[in-house]
């Protein structure tokens, strides 16, 4: 028996790391596998990198438009990172729920923290650790996107991140790909099994006890 069996609600499922930590790699790969799984698209503040797409891996909007957005309520959550403001649009999250599709967040423990709060039935969350100190800082170096003056800060905010890691349900060391990936999955298909997320699990059952 499997949850395909039922219909149910969707999860909520925060991936959060410091950066570089891979969370970002683990998503994609997650996405590509998974069906019934879709990407929330956070609105942002920041400048658009030369690798990333408009509507694929952020909206990328002004501070005035976010500001807004934040002000009718319209953001499920938001925070300040890095300098730059970053927020989850709420109507796309709780229609994907609704429709027993789950929604994936590539987000930071800010983020993870209000969501956890507004909607505690329907979250699971990950954090993805690096394998080492060292490793991390040859991951962000690697990276070839950032100037260095970035990276200095995004060391320096790796560690109030990894601060946060025992908010989170689970976690899973990132020291090689395959296995986090597999990690993350079985976590997935975990949650997705809970018995209070299986709509008419209590009639299925019934049903065979009327029929013994």
């Amino acid at each position: 028996m499997s949850a395909r069996h039922f219909a149910r609600r969707g999860l909520l499922v925060i991936l959060s790391s410091p950066s570089g930590a891979g969370k970002s790699t683990i998503s994609r790969l997650l996405l590509d596998s998974e069906r019934d799984m879709s990407l929330s698209i956070s609105v942002t503040t920041r400048a658009r990198r030369p690798s990333e797409v408009e509507g694929v891996h952020y909206h990328f909007v002004t501070m005035r438009e976010f500001e807004k957005m934040r002000d009718r309520g319209e953001l499920l959550e938001w925070a300040e990172v890095h300098g730059n403001c970053y927020g989850t649009p709420r109507d796309p999250v709780e229609a994907s729920l609704s429709d027993g599709s789950d929604v994936l967040f590539d987000i930071d423990w800010q983020g993870a923290e209000q969501i956890t709060g507004a909607m505690p039935d329907d979250v699971v969350s990950i954090f993805v650790l690096p394998p080492s100190g060292s490793e991390l800082k040859s991951r962000l170096v690697r990276r070839a996107e950032d100037d260095e003056a970035t990276i200095l800060r995004r060391l320096a905010n790796a560690r109030e991140e990894l601060g946060h890691y025992s908010d989170y349900d689970y976690v899973v060391v990132n020291d090689d790909l395959e296995s986090a990936l597999e990690g993350v999955r079985a976590i997935l298909h975990a949650e997705r099994l809970r018995r209070r997320r299986l709509v008419g699990v209590d009639g299925f059952v019934d049903g065979i006890v009327k029929a013994l």
